[in-house]
This record gives structure tokens, sequence and C-alpha cells, in this order.
């Protein structure tokens, strides 16, 4: 019987609780997992590749350890396009969460395209309510303008609040950005 293998694909600038429930949903759905850590060219992204590689892995390690009976996950960066990446390393089927309908809508197009070109199928899950409107760029905005990123903790894990704090203290081009953005 053939292994179902998936690759959770995003930029997750920064991981966020949202991204670990779609992760956590996924184990219990397939065989293996892969969370794809991708470049968005149209994207300013705060955290390296290597940054969000180890966020990832660290968390998701910890996840792993609570529930070792579920599939394993791996993290991996990548670069070019995700059915590419899909493809190269034997995946059948695509996770992507939804939070709410505009998310559908651009997901089925982007599911559509995607088993069009590539054959390559597309699995969804619902957000949890609690992230339903959680987004990585909501909180590079938040980080960028809000005074204290620990008002994030109810949105990231500790060491994404952590990071996203050092990042601020930096004074982040990133964030700088988003400030100047908010000032004019």
């Amino acid at each position: 019987m053939a292994k179902h293998v998936a690759v959770y694909p995003g930029s997750f600038d920064p991981i966020t609780l949202g991204h670990l429930d779609v992760i956590s949903r996924g184990r219990k759905l397939f065989d293996e997992l892969i969370v794809a850590v991708g470049r968005n060219p149209g994207k300013d992204p705060l955290f390296s590749a290597e940054e969000r590689v180890d966020m990832a892995q660290r968390l998701i390690a910890e996840m792993v350890r609570k529930n070792p009976h579920e599939a394993p996950v791996t993290v991996r960066a990548f670069s070019g396009l995700t059915v590419d990446f899909a493809r190269d390393i034997g995946a059948n089927v695509l996770l992507r969460g939804v939070r709410n309908l505009s998310d559908l809508q651009n997901e089925v197009q982007q599911a559509v395209t995607n088993r069009e070109v590539a054959g390559l199928e597309t699995a969804f899950v619902v957000a949890g309510q609690s992230f339903s409107y959680t987004s990585s760029s909501l909180i590079r905005q938040i980080a960028a303008m809000g005074d204290d990123p620990a008002a994030l903790t109810h949105l990231c894990p500790p060491i994404v609040v952590d990071a996203l704090r050092r990042k601020k203290l930096e004074r982040h081009p990133a964030l700088e950005r988003l400030r100047v953005d908010k000032d004019e």
C-alpha cells in the first residue's frame, strides 16, 4: 500500500499557533508530513529561511514528543514552485489550512491549478475558530506597530514572541517599513 505523504507549504514568517494546529491535524490524516518552508517573492521576509526552519523544527519536535504515535513530520526549506518540490520528494498531496471564505476561494483556485498542471491533489483543513483570522502578515504588523510583542502570546508560541521581540529591538528593516507605512 502506498504511503500518503503530504506537503504543508508556506512562508511561516513567522509560524503561528494556527500553523501548528494545521500540522497537528495533518499528522492524524497522513502517513508522513513535510512542512515546506518556502520563499514568497511577493513578501518582505522578517525571518531568514534558516530562522523559520529552526523555529518550526523546535516547535514540531515538541509536538512529536507529546504525540509520538502520530505521523512523523520533517521541516525543509525550498525555493521554486511548490508542486516541483512536492514531486521531487514523492509527496502525493498538498495540505492547506483554510481560515475563512476568502481563503477558500483562493485555495480552491490554486488547488485546481495544481491538479491540472501537476496532477497533485490538495487536502484542506478548516482552521480552529480561535485561529480563523490569524495570519503571519497580521502578526508582523502587530509586532511592528505595537508596544510589546507579548500581546501576541495567544497567536504565537513563546519562542516566536521572543524572536519577534528581538527583531523589534534590532529595528529589523521589515518591521521598520511597516512602521513607516503606518506613519504616512
